[in-house]
C-alpha cells in the first residue's frame, strides 16, 4: 500500500532471485504503492534489518513511490499483496493492461492468500512476510519467464 514494508521486501527478494539466475539483463524488478504518502522514504527499518540479515541488500536501495500511469504500460506484470490493493490497481489501470494485475501469492501458484501487512505488528509479522516472499519469488519468476516464452 505505502511501499515501505511488503513490496520492498518482495522486490529485494525477487532481485536476488533474478541475480542468482543471471537474468539481470532480461528481468527488471521495481516496487510501488497505491498510496504515495511515503514518497522517497526508505523501507521500514524492521523490514530493512530483517532483509539485510538474510542477505537481501537491495532493500537498502528501495525508495517508496506511488504507482504511476506509465507503470501499467511499462511492466509485463504487476502484483498486489492483498485484494484491497488489487482492487485499487484495477480501478486505476487502463482496460488494455488489466491482464497484468494479479495477487502476488496466487500468481506464484500458492493459492488466493494475501500477504498480511506487518506494519502495525511485531517483528514476527515481518518475518512471516519475508518467508512468503522467499517462497513466492522462484515460482513468480518461473511463471513470468514461461509466459514470455509462450508469447513469442
Amino acid at each position: 500500500m505505502g511501499n515501505i514494508c511488503r513490496s520492498p521486501m518482495a522486490s529485494a527478494v525477487m532481485q536476488a532471485e533474478v541475480q542468482r539466475r543471471g537474468l539481470q539483463a532480461a528481468v527488471g524488478v521495481d516496487s510501488a504503492g497505491v498510496y504515495d504518502g511515503h514518497e522517497g522514504e526508505r523501507a521500514d527499518e524492521r523490514a530493512r534489518r530483517l532483509a539485510r540479515a538474510q542477505g537481501y541488500e537491495a532493500i537498502d536501495r528501495e525508495r517508496a513511490r506511488g504507482i504511476r500511469g506509465e507503470d501499467f504500460e511499462r511492466f509485463d506484470l504487476i502484483l498486489a499483496m492483498d485484494r484491497n490493493n488489487l482492487r485499487n490497481l484495477q480501478q486505476r489501470c487502463p482496460p488494455a493492461h488489466r491482464h497484468k494485475l494479479h495477487l502476488y501469492l496466487a500468481y506464484a501458484g500458492l493459492g488466493e492468500r494475501e500477504v498480511p501487512d506487518p506494519y502495525y505488528g511485531p517483528i514476527g509479522g515481518f518475518e512471516l512476510v519475508l518467508g512468503m516472499c522467499e517462497q513466492a519469488s522462484g515460482p513468480v519468476l518461473d511463471r513470468l519467464l514461461a509466459e514470455r516464452a509462450q508469447a513469442r
